[in-house]
């Protein structure tokens, strides 16, 4: 009997210690699964090729973007049929994200960088969905005179740039922009200085859509997942060091 109850002991000791070892273990399993991996970057263009992007409602990229020196650079053609539009956009989609770019423009140029584009045949261009953020000439493109929500690293003709950040045409700007949707929170860094925040949705961004041009523009700021577009607003403008990480 002696031993009979010594072995029960012995069994119950290694009942509790394998228990606790397998309480241990989902411990550190759960623990694992409460760490989050922070976002890396993704590049979206190394200056080599077109990869990863293509004309809005078209095909591949060719004439009259252009690859040099590292970056992409659109030149407007002398003539262009009507309706004709040279806008680019990533063929991927995104919804929470940080984007991070160079651009140049020319001196009296004007293009601008699209979130959350919505690509159909019934949209024109990405402009029809997607908000911009403005690249400009400032001190010489004449949209800059009607008004600072039209000025360079605007949220175009919504929320207009807190300070004066931009450098002047021939020079590289450096932009951030997020745009997070889980966070409803969007903003515009422009050469290190936050200059634009805005709601991404909600009643807050539909009113500010009502207050603008865009206000009854079917579509316009309507998709939280969408395509980057860059913009052929007929001025030659460069674009280079282009990444984006995913929130």
């Amino acid at each position: 009997m002696k031993r009979l109850a010594l072995l029960a002991v012995l069994i119950a000791a290694f009942s509790c210690k394998e228990k606790a070892k397998e309480n241990a273990t989902e411990e550190v399993a759960k623990e694992e699964k409460q760490v989050v991996e922070e976002p890396t970057w993704t590049v979206l263009f190394d200056g080599s090729s077109f990869d990863g992007w293509h004309v809005y409602n078209g095909g591949e990229i060719g004439e009259p973007w252009k690859l040099e020196d590292g970056a992409m650079v659109y030149y407007p053609p002398k003539e262009r049929k009507k309706g004709e539009v040279y806008d680019i956009v990533t063929d991927k989609d995104y919804t929470n994200f940080v984007l991070s770019l160079e651009w140049k423009i020319s001196e009296g140029g004007n293009s601008g960088i699209f979130y959350g584009v919505f690509e159909d045949g019934k949209f024109g261009a990405p402009y029809a969905t997607g908000p911009e953020i403005q690249v400009l000439d400032d001190e010489r493109h004449p949209d800059a005179k009607n008004g600072t929500t039209h000025q360079a690293g605007a949220l175009y003709d919504m929320i207009a740039p807190s300070e004066k950040a931009v450098k002047p045409a021939g020079e590289w700007n450096q932009v951030e922009l997020t745009i997070n949707h889980e966070t409803n929170q969007g903003q515009v860094v422009l050469n290190g200085k936050k200059v634009v925040e805005f709601p991404v949705h909600g009643p807050k961004w539909d009113e500010m859509v009502s207050n603008s041009k865009f206000n009854g523009w079917e579509g316009f700021g309507a998709y939280q997942t969408g395509k980057i577009g860059l913009q052929d607003h007929g001025n030659i403008v460069s674009f280079r060091n282009i990444k984006i990480k995913e929130l």
